[in-house]
């Protein structure tokens, strides 16, 4: 079940760094993005909202 926020759902993607490791980022979107998958959201983590732009995002408790 992927995880919403106010209309915003939470999706996540591998990505490969400069350096040739893989990391996964997590991102919130209203519509689908071109890649990416929906996700739960991850143990240890709590939503915070930016308060100039009403983004929300991932922080680690």
């Amino acid at each position: 079940m992927a995880y919403t926020y106010e209309g915003w759902t939470l999706y996540t993607r591998s990505v490969k760094l400069k350096g040739g490791r893989d990391q996964t980022i997590y991102f919130f979107s209203k519509k689908t993005p071109k890649s990416g998958t929906p996700c739960d959201k991850p143990d240890h983590y709590t939503v915070g909202v930016n308060k100039r732009t009403g983004l929300p995002y991932l922080k680690k408790r």
